[in-house]
């Protein structure tokens, strides 16, 4: 009998993946900005003791830190909540982009569903500053699954990498054991009427959207765009060749966010009506994760509603 995996965190990801791929033989160093525990990362530490360097609450050090490692030869991986990275962005910038050096930022509590923390904790532009960094890759993934397939995609592929995961408990996609390819996007639903391309938290609500927009008629195709940088552009261009409109849904602004990136792909290529399910232009606020989704517009109704928009431009 298969049973449906229980809802998990993408955070919850880093702390076991590290050790297993540890324990497989890669040479990595975990450093740490006193989340560890929040993060999962502090797992790693009970371990392999020798291999964890703490440095307190102070993110510029341990980013620039995490920079210096690398170039001993460890595959470092460095993480703290999304908002905090922000605070360090001109050490990121200057001592991990620039010398490209192979070190992973894991980017935790991202998005407004960190819920009651508030504004200052809900990081909606963190996509948008590791996109403008020079040799940085970024990953969203969509679940507990694929967030460990891109734990592991980046300690085994040189260079800077920002892997975007989450505080609220999602519902488990992927299979255990799924893997995650550097800049292809996921079909997880075929359809010619209208694509949803969606990361993070919006995968499932946008898969629930096409169910909904199934039963009244309408076939939508469903992307999975976890590799955000590289965006797999050609995936983009079919599915508005094919399908004629497309939604992007993303926790996170959309101006600078996967939602820019997209249209300004298909400007150049393949015109067609978009529409965008995404954080408004204002901050956040205290709630749950689930009043914070509805008061931002971030529902599979809001998928559903801007699907229709966009086939209703289609001409």
């Amino acid at each position: 009998m298969t049973t449906t995996p229980a809802p998990a965190a993408t955070r919850e990801a880093l702390g076991p993946t590290l050790i297993r791929l540890q324990q497989e033989g890669l040479d990595l160093a975990v450093v740490d900005a006193d989340l560890g525990n929040s993060t999962t990362a502090r797992k790693f530490k009970a371990e392999y003791p020798d291999r964890w360097f703490s440095f307190g609450v102070a993110e510029q050090n341990m980013f620039s830190a995490a920079g210096g490692l690398s170039t001993m030869g460890y595959t470092v991986f460095a993480s703290t909540f999304a908002v905090f990275a922000e605070h360090a962005y001109d050490q990121i910038r200057m001592n991990i982009a620039q010398p490209n050096l192979n070190v992973k930022i894991v980017v935790s509590h991202a998005g407004v569903t960190v819920g009651e923390d508030g504004a200052s904790a809900q990081s909606i532009e963190d996509i948008a500053l590791f996109s403008s960094l020079m040799n940085f890759r970024v990953l969203v993934p969509a679940d507990v699954v694929e967030a460990a397939a891109a734990h592991e995609l980046a300690a085994k592929t040189p260079g800077p990498f920002m892997i975007r995961t989450g505080r609220s408990k999602e519902r488990v996609i992927y299979a255990e054991g799924a893997r995650l390819q550097l800049g292809k996007a996921d079909m997880l639903r075929p359809g010619n009427d209208v694509t949803i391309v969606a990361i993070g938290t919006m995968v499932s609500r946008a898969l629930d959207a096409a169910e909904t927009l199934a039963n009244v008629g309408i076939n939508a195709r469903v992307l999975n765009m976890a590799s955000v940088r590289p965006l797999d552009a050609e995936a983009l261009v079919a599915a508005a060749t094919e399908t004629g409109a497309i939604v992007v849904a993303e926790e996170h602004i959309a101006l600078t966010g996967l939602g820019g990136m997209c249209a300004q792909t298909l400007a150049s290529t393949v015109p067609v009506p978009m529409e965008f399910v995404a954080v408004p232009n204002r901050y956040g606020e205290s709630g749950t994760s689930d009043q914070l989704m509805e008061l931002m517009g971030l529902t599979p109704a809001h998928i559903v509603a801007a699907a229709q928009r966009a086939i209703a431009r289609k001409r």
